[in-house]
């Protein structure tokens, strides 16, 4: 039977604010992709097993063009990690979804270039359905408990994410360009996390910090830079205490309402397309988190 285990990535701000109140066990293992951004704590959230990886690495040291992100997810994976709450720090590409708000997006573009997408490509070929990028379960529970918080938290249901590499932000044409896509938010991390998650076989679940406006819409002509630093600042303070609400409000009734029967649990078992007798022991040993239960004897951490 399955044991619920919730990875809980926080992007900028949110992330340092989860782990300043965590205590835990840290671990910081080996994988195929090598080491994690940095140890992943393991403690515990509203009686659920929880795993908080620094996402950007301690200090923020990794550009979303550099975080591990194949690292990460095998990392969690092999400390039993069954569904994942990300959370990120974006614009907004909507004039209805302010700065503080919370937006909990369906779809996504992604535009990144830089990145290693797979697990898969050399000894193993896999292709996982993407027609839904984010987990609808986690989805529908993160915006049942958004709808549950007190005070004035305003939670957006769906919306197209649209990923780019950056790290430089959007020219104003670019940001025309992706409301013309019909784009709700705009961020730099969460692919090829979420596809990566989808080939780990865990679900996962996105809950975004508008912190402006991006740059499609002009700012106050007599604004400071520096002033419009702090505001975006305190913008992203806003969202992050928000989000962690919203977090620890999920996570509590998750034992009670997730389903393992959701098809991100089984992604792979129509995925794998190489020929069985030509994969290597060696590259199944490697894989073995991963696809142990369709190509050997699965072992649990």
């Amino acid at each position: 039977m399955n044991k619920l285990k919730v990875g809980i990535i926080g992007g900028s701000g949110l992330g340092q604010s989860l782990l300043a109140n965590s205590q835990g066990e840290s671990y910081n293992p080996r994988t195929p992709f090598g080491r994690p951004s940095a140890p992943i704590i393991c403690t515990q959230f509203e009686g659920v097993d929880v795993c908080i990886p620094a996402r950007h690495g301690q200090g923020h040291r990794y550009s979303p063009s550099h975080v591990p992100y194949r690292a990460n997810i095998f990392a969690m994976k092999m400390l039993g990690v069954t569904h994942i709450i990300a959370s990120g720090a974006v614009g907004s590409l909507r004039e209805d979804v302010h700065p503080g708000d919370l937006l909990i997006p369906d779809q996504a573009i992604d535009k990144t270039f830089k990145r290693e997408g797979s697990f898969f490509g050399d000894g193993i070929v896999a292709h996982v359905e993407f027609d839904q990028p984010f987990c609808p379960q986690m989805q529908k529970l993160l915006f049942q408990a958004g709808q549950k918080l007190e005070g004035d938290v305003k939670v957006h249901e769906g919306g197209t994410y649209i990923c780019m590499e950056g790290p430089q932000f959007s020219s104003r044409a670019e940001s025309l360009l992706h409301r013309q896509w019909g784009g709700s938010v705009i961020g730099m991390t969460c692919m090829p996390e979420a596809k990566l998650a989808r080939e780990a076989e865990i679900c996962y679940g996105l809950v975004t910090l508008p912190t402006d406006y991006d740059c499609w819409k002009p700012k106050p002509a007599n604004m400071e830079k520096r002033d419009l630093l702090k505001e975006i600042i305190g913008n992203m303070n806003t969202a992050a205490e928000n989000a962690i609400k919203l977090i620890k409000s999920v996570v509590s009734i998750m034992p009670e309402k997730v389903d393992f029967n959701c098809a991100c649990q089984s992604s792979l078992e129509l995925g794998i397309w190489t020929d069985r007798t030509m994969i290597s022991p060696a590259t199944i040993r490697e894989l073995e988190p991963l696809v142990g239960k369709y190509l050997g004897h699965s072992k649990r951490c």
